[in-house]
């Protein structure tokens, strides 16, 4: 029997082995194949303790199913990813459950369709591999080795002039995932000096979490840099496809801010391109990038929304709150690498400190997101619409309601009881006065 909840909005996951396991793995290769017509799956997997064990019950249900397998091997998810842009494969599965305590495992998976790429979600294949209802006289597929480090490098470099990124000093913290595998493959061709933390994958993560927007996560990038006196430093998450600026006092730089960055880079080298970003960003970020040229779209949150109003509207990149970046000359896929590469660079176009660029892009007072736990969650955001109805709404995501000095948004979790809220004021009085009147109309 298969525990329906590893079926997920945009990929499959679950505990290990409770919840996903080889008999879920087999059957998931097997609904797989029978979902996307594939005929060559590139297979990639992380630094899970899991992931040799699900590798293999996966591939046996690919094949089993008629379909050849090509083994990449141990890889960051954008690697995977890579992969089945630039060759010939049909589909991909990367075995990861990204920024997930280490107990988690899952799989990302996509499927070719002409020059696109689709990303197929746990809930798409969900039907199939609960019925079951697989054949066993399908011609066996092959299994294949294929090293595509050489060509993800040249891919990933290809964003960048290194010639004009400075010798700083950078501290980089891989959170021991995969992330160290492409840091020491590329760090030599870079004129920084890395102090690169963390660096052997290990599925334990006996260092902190792979998530590094956790508590703790990022004390040791900090040490680090006060040690080195580095100049700033990078943390990435457990599969390498997020990634998070630290400035040179230590403190974490917010995704928004780093998308501005990303974007001001693209919007010199191409002007009045569309950038996406998600509805609880800050509105620094569609009123600078206007201000550089740029034209925005602005979609609900989750990387997978981000990347459909980049495909829908010729975007050339786009990003959110997750610390998920895309571009489109990553065939619209997210890139923890190609946004260390770009950040280095116009990190030295700026002759500034981290913490002053940051300084002048945070033009308003924001708070992270609050979240509440709440059964009733459509009750709640009706009496949000009544109690606020003077101000501008509108309902992208949950409710985002705008007035002249602040703004803020409410969304229900997709997968949890909880309400979560968005606030950005002008001053920081006036975020924490209405900080303070929302938590308390929301929790009564």
């Amino acid at each position: 029997m298969i525990d329906s909840t590893i079926f997920k909005s945009y990929d499959i996951r679950g505990v290990y082995p409770d919840q996903l396991n080889e008999d879920s793995a087999y059957k998931i290769g097997r609904g797989f194949v029978r979902h996307t017509g594939a005929k060559k799956v590139a297979v990639g997997y992380d630094a899970r303790i899991s992931s040799p064990v699900l590798f293999d019950s996966l591939v046996k249900g690919i094949t089993e199913e008629g379909a050849n397998v090509y083994n990449l091997g141990q890889v960051p998810t954008e690697c995977l990813y890579f992969g089945v842009g630039f060759y010939d494969f049909d589909a991909g599965i990367m075995i990861t459950a990204s920024h997930n305590p280490k107990e988690y495992n899952g799989f990302k998976m996509l499927k070719k369709s002409g020059n696109n790429i689709e990303v197929i979600k746990g809930i798409d294949l969900q039907s199939i591999v609960e019925a079951g209802n697989f054949k066993n006289d399908i011609t066996k597929g092959l299994i294949a080795q294929k090293d595509i480090w050489q060509d993800y490098i040249n891919h990933i470099l290809s964003f960048v002039n290194l010639d004009k990124i400075k010798p700083f000093k950078i501290a980089v913290d891989a959170s021991n995932g995969v992330a160290g595998l492409a840091v020491a493959k590329i760090g030599n061709k870079l004129p920084a000096k890395i102090f690169l933390l963390n660096y052997e994958p290990d599925g334990a993560f006996p260092n902190h979490s792979p998530n590094p927007l956790l508590p703790g996560s990022t004390d040791q990038v900090k040490k680090e840099i006060e040690k080195e006196n580095a100049d700033f430093g990078f943390i990435f998450d457990g599969d390498a496809d997020r990634i998070f600026l630290v400035d040179e006092n230590g403190w974490l730089v917010k995704a928004d801010i780093v998308l501005l960055l990303l974007a001001k880079y693209f919007l010199q080298k191409n002007q009045g391109s569309t950038i996406a970003y998600n509805a609880i960003c800050s509105k620094t970020v569609p009123e600078l990038i206007k201000k550089w040229g740029g034209k925005t779209i602005r979609t609900k949150v989750g990387f997978v929304n981000v990347r459909e109003g980049l495909l829908k509207n010729n975007g050339i990149m786009g990003g959110e709150l997750s610390g998920h970046y895309c571009f489109r000359d990553n065939y619209y896929l997210d890139s923890g690498m190609i946004g260390f590469l770009i950040l280095l660079q116009i990190i030295s176009q700026e002759h500034k400190k981290v913490s002053e660029i940051v300084q002048e892009m945070s033009l308003y007072a924001k708070s992270s997101e609050i979240n509440f736990e709440i059964v009733n969650k459509e009750e709640v955001l009706n009496k949000i619409k009544e109690k606020y109805a003077d101000g501008k709404q509108d309902y992208l995501d949950g409710i985002t309601v705008e007035y002249k000095s602040w703004w803020f948004n409410v969304r229900a979790s997709q997968t949890e009881p909880l309400l979560r809220l968005t606030i950005e004021a002008d001053t920081r009085d006036l975020l924490e006065e209405k900080q303070k009147e929302l938590k308390s109309f929301i929790n009564n």
